[in-house]
């Protein structure tokens, strides 16, 4: 129910009410109250009980919810349910009409003071700007949708602090991204809100950032808890999320056909509730499995595949993330000069700030593609600019792999002591297994 109106602010819309529709105070009040009850409601003296303005509002013939807030009556449903047509949009991938549709929505929200409809507008805002690739707008809008949301309880701040997580990450700031991921289940598991839905969303969400820091134990557990709390969800979106998450730690761990199956099922979900941008996700991780898995025939399909749903739809990051992907899987297949004009062309959308891994990762193509025409200097400026990136976003795993590229170039040139300081850069970045230097694993829910 939303918050009453003071006293005098009610009392002059009572009045106001009475007065158009040509009522005595007396005529107000009958039968149950007086009519020196009705003037002292109307001078704001006097707070009136739910039983009184319901009686009231029933004889000015309004709704009971318009007399005690001065919002038409189904305001906040009818907000709701428009709230969810945005959100239809955006997930056919529309993220501009859709961002377009929220704006109104919260001009609308805020105009009439629905908290709660503010922040699912911030928060439709931030999923927008994150498919967009504006990274920095959909951190702050996030951050607005938590702050509205001010001492809700944690579960429902979950969402916004998920959009706050992952726009970090994307932005390559792995250990932060992580840290507000660990923190968040820690305080939802330790005082006993098992929300599955909310620990479903940060089981998901953590599983990248804990891959591209190298700590591969901690993926694949959260991976685990995530499966055995999906059982406990509603959202088939948010189930089908997982399953596309979850397929990246059995990859790493080799469980191809399992992976496969649980990308199908996501997949699947994904065309039944017609969500465009994470189906073509799903092309996108099947690409990656084929490709660890050395099929790269079908692993340049997908990829193709997902490029040309996400170019379509505009989302502008994920499009040139695919397309690193891509590069490296036509690199792979013999078509070199290929790969390293795809790379060239997207390196312009990658920058430290957005997309970091896979700004690195495409330094680090060109920097094989040109040791492979000879061109040791032009190798050596891509491995640099690569090993600056993943320094800065804390990849533990892809640091170690191209310090040995590095310093296996700088080797052969006869930089023995440039090449050594190589190696021991990325020995000293190799993380232990299952750690992260975050602390202990956050608690686990009571499943």
């Amino acid at each position: 129910m939303a918050e009453r109106d003071g006293p005098e602010i009610i009392g002059r819309r009572v009045q106001q009410l009475r007065t158009a529709r040509g009522l005595t105070q007396k005529q107000l009040a009958e039968p149950v109250y007086t009519p020196a009850y009705i003037s002292t409601l109307e001078a704001g003296r006097v707070r009136a009980s739910e039983p009184a303005l319901r009686h009231i509002a029933e004889r000015l013939g309004v709704a009971y919810e318009e007399l005690a807030t001065g919002r038409p009556a189904h305001l906040a449903t009818d907000l709701r349910l428009r709230l969810t047509d945005a959100q239809r949009t955006l997930a056919t991938g529309e993220a501009e009409v859709a961002a377009e549709q929220y704006d109104g929505l919260l001009a609308e929200a805020e105009a009439h003071g629905l908290v709660a409809e503010q922040a699912a507008a911030l928060l439709g805002l931030g999923e927008c700007a994150l498919e967009t690739g504006d990274l920095e707008t959909a951190r702050k809008r996030f951050e607005e949708s938590e702050e509205r949301l001010g001492d809700a309880p944690l579960p429902n701040r979950v969402p916004a602090i998920r959009g706050r997580a992952v726009s970090h990450y994307l932005a390559g700031e792995l250990r932060y991204a992580c840290y507000l991921f660990e923190s968040t289940l820690d305080e939802l598991n330790r005082t006993g809100m098992h929300d599955p839905d909310a620990l479903l969303l940060l089981y998901t969400g953590i599983i990248a950032p804990y891959m591209d820091m190298g700590a591969q134990a901690r993926a694949a557990q959260a991976a685990e808890l995530a499966l055995a709390l999906a059982p406990q969800v509603g959202d088939p979106a948010l189930v089908a999320r997982m399953h596309r998450s979850v397929a990246r730690t059995m990859i790493a761990e080799g469980r191809m056909a399992e992976a496969d199956a649980s990308l199908a099922k996501a997949a699947e979900l994904y065309r039944q509730l017609q969500i465009r941008t994470e189906l073509a996700n799903c092309h996108w991780m099947r690409g990656y499995l084929y490709a660890q898995n050395g099929e790269l025939a079908r692993a340049e399909g997908e990829l193709r595949e997902a490029q040309a749903m996400l170019s379509a739809k505009r989302a502008a990051l994920y499009t040139s993330q695919v397309a690193v992907e891509l590069a490296d899987v036509l690199h792979r297949r013999g078509k070199s000069e290929e790969a390293a004009t795809l790379l060239h062309e997207v390196l312009g959308d990658l920058s430290p700030e957005r997309g970091a891994v896979h700004s690195a990762g495409a330094h680090r193509l060109l920097g094989i593609i040109a040791e492979d025409a000879r061109d040791t200097e032009a190798a050596e400026e891509h491995y640099v600019r690569a090993l600056s990136l993943l320094e800065r976003a804390g990849a533990a795993g892809d640091l170690a792999d191209l310090c040995r590229l590095l310093g296996d170039l700088l080797r052969r040139t006869g930089r023995v002591e440039a090449a050594l300081d190589a190696y021991r850069t990325g020995l000293g970045h190799r993380t232990a297994p299952g750690t992260t230097t975050l602390g202990p694993a956050p608690a686990q829910p009571p499943l």
